[in-house]
């Protein structure tokens, strides 16, 4: 009896040591898998793609999903836990994360990709024309919206994709064959788009909010006013006036909400001032699949064809 309580004590303490063993094996793998988090939705989609396949590289988001940009996005706890157990930091960066300045102060350590580094962005309310202008821009902030141009957006892939290579050199190869597969396919969609909106340029346009800016630099269309410089706030009865009058008096085509926001105030100044309205998605919100940018960007291009060409 007593040498099958023995015998029966050692099975049982050999099959901890397997399960224990196998659950240590399983935390392990799961520490060493290279975790990025990106900060909104553009980033993410771009992160889907760049690491597509790369089996022990995962990749989050922090902004669940957030309507619209990240303009007023407050930090919350659920986030700082996250970032304690990333690898790297992906932000979009000009101002667009308020909230970076904490995240770097109490986690100094933590490795931060700014997509936006190097580039040339224009200053808030500002146009392609107005950038071409000498204008003293030192105090005033710049506008964060690149991602919204397929050329702003395939800058901000190829910095990603060498942040990412220098910080997991590990994964460079593939992070490489990856980022060059999705940047043909933006080219691509470049091409098929300035192929159908060549014919519009210099065609006024009024946009919800200063998202599209780079968007109008890179197809040629003029921004002639923005219904809502802050889409979270809406815009005084003489605002509204101002943008009305200048819809009749100029050879504006369309009024262009967004479908993250309500589109109540588009929809009383194309009323008002006789123009249709139509809706431009600035792709901060949408399908979790790694071909929505693609795929919003071509309906965009719909939605412009249909807009400008009468």
């Amino acid at each position: 009896m007593r040498l099958y309580i023995r015998k029966a004590a050692a099975l049982f303490l050999a099959v901890v040591l397997l399960v224990s063993s196998g659950c240590a094996l399983r935390d392990r793998e799961e520490e060493e898998d290279f975790s990025i988090v990106a900060s909104f939705y553009p980033m993410y989609i771009m992160l889907l793609n760049i690491t597509d396949g790369i089996e022990d590289v995962q990749v989050h988001v922090m902004a669940q999903q957030h309507t619209g940009c990240l303009h007023d996005y407050q930090l919350q706890s659920s986030d700082m836990q996250e970032l304690t157990k990333a690898d790297v930091f992906v932000v979009n960066g000009a101002g667009m994360e308020s909230f970076l300045n904490r995240v770097t102060e109490q986690l100094p350590d933590l490795p931060v990709i700014t997509a936006t580094e190097g580039m040339e962005l224009l200053h808030a309310g500002e146009t392609a024309h107005d950038h071409e202008e000498d204008h003293d821009h030192e105090e005033e902030e710049v506008n964060p919206h690149v991602w919204v141009s397929i050329k702003g957006a395939m800058q901000e892939v190829e910095t990603i994709t060498q942040g990412l290579m220098k910080a997991d050199p590990t994964h460079a190869k593939a992070y490489r064959q990856n980022a060059d597969r999705y940047l043909q396919q933006l080219q691509e969609l470049s091409d098929e788009m300035h192929a159908a909106l060549d014919p519009y340029a210099g065609t006024s346009i009024v946009t919800f909010h200063e998202a599209f800016p780079y968007f109008a630099e890179e197809f040629g269309l003029n921004i002639a006013a923005v219904v809502n410089r802050e889409p979270e706030s809406e815009p005084s009865a003489r605002e509204l006036a101002e943008t009305i009058d200048l819809i009749r008096n100029s050879h504006v085509k369309a009024v262009f909400a967004e479908p993250q926001y309500s589109t109540d105030t588009a929809q009383t100044v194309a009323q008002e001032s006789g123009v249709p309205v139509y809706l431009l998605d600035p792709c901060t919100s949408g399908s979790m699949e790694k071909e929505a940018y693609l795929t919003a960007m071509r309906q965009n291009m719909q939605v412009l064809q249909q807009a400008l060409q009468g």
